[in-house]
């Protein structure tokens, strides 16, 4: 009988990149404090395919663990006629990130954008909730 060689254990596992390409690093950092619990992009929320159906919904806090880019897709099937139609929204996802990758050259996972268009961030009129709060001392500082 001959002794049986025992194979190394492999250490290192491979890099989980999202649709094959594009790596998930832990350097994205993110400055507001409050978001950090919320967003999940560290390295232990990556997933090959924003596709994985999850219990995201089953638990209280479970959706703060749900990836990014999942997010990105879940959020993007709720509109008009591509309601529940998560495949198509996957394949935009993937030709947007590849879109993205080939005008900068870099990861598109990684890419954050400093702009704030939100209204509320400007102070501007066009948000419903401003135009309330605007109404309402208006009408204080007439009644005065």
């Amino acid at each position: 009988m001959t002794e049986w060689e025992t194979a190394p254990a492999v250490v290192e596992t491979p890099d989980t990149k999202l649709f094959g390409k594009w790596t998930t690093n832990d350097d994205v950092q993110i400055s507001d404090i409050s978001l950090q619990d919320s967003i999940a992009v560290k390295e232990k929320y990556a997933k090959y395919l924003p596709h994985n159906a999850g219990p995201y919904a089953a638990k209280r806090f479970c959706k703060a663990q749900c990836p990014i880019v999942e997010s990105l897709t879940n959020s993007m099937i709720m509109h008009g006629h591509n309601n529940s139609k998560k495949l198509m929204t996957v394949r935009i996802i993937k030709y947007a990130f590849h879109c993205i990758h080939l005008l900068t050259g870099e990861n598109p996972h990684l890419q954050v954008l400093a702009v704030d268009v939100s209204p509320l961030h400007h102070g501007s009129s066009n948000s419903f909730a401003i135009k309330k709060k605007d109404e309402l001392a208006c009408v204080a500082k007439s009644n005065r």
